[in-house]
């Protein structure tokens, strides 16, 4: 398989994981020094750190991410995602409005670098404001 092929192939794998709500299989695509940036948050370090962040999003959130597309360079160095998150707000999350199983629907995508066929970065974005008038209405 191809450089490029293969990184279409970690990405496919991450965010299947991330479905199937298997935390240690998404683990698994990111190598030990992952860097994170959050959407408009700060950026982390390492996969404790990415542990973490799992955790909490687990416990505020319940998502499904569908219409999943993925892009390559063809040297398979980076890639990028672009999906719909269908979620479910179920517990406060420090610095956002209250919680009570709001459910939103909300464009998002991803950025990554891959190196060794590990995820070496993660970059998030989606529109927060968009997400906060779904949930505060």
């Amino acid at each position: 398989m191809n450089a490029h092929d293969a990184t279409l192939a970690l990405v496919s794998r991450y965010y299947a994981a991330f479905n199937a709500g298997d935390r240690e299989a998404m683990l698994a695509c990111l190598a030990d020094d992952v860097v994170h940036d959050l959407n408009q948050g700060p950026r982390e370090h390492g996969k404790a750190a990415f542990r973490t962040f799992m955790a909490r999003m687990d416990r505020c959130y319940r998502e499904r991410l569908e219409g999943l597309r993925f892009l390559a360079s063809p040297d398979g160095t980076h890639a990028a995602a672009e999906y719909v998150v269908h979620g479910e707000y179920l517990a406060d999350d420090e610095g956002l409005p209250p919680a009570k199983g709001q459910r939103y629907v909300l464009p998002g995508g991803a950025f990554f670098d891959v190196r060794d066929g590990r995820i070496t970065r993660v970059t998030n974005t989606y529109n927060l404001e968009d997400w906060i008038r779904q949930v505060a209405g």
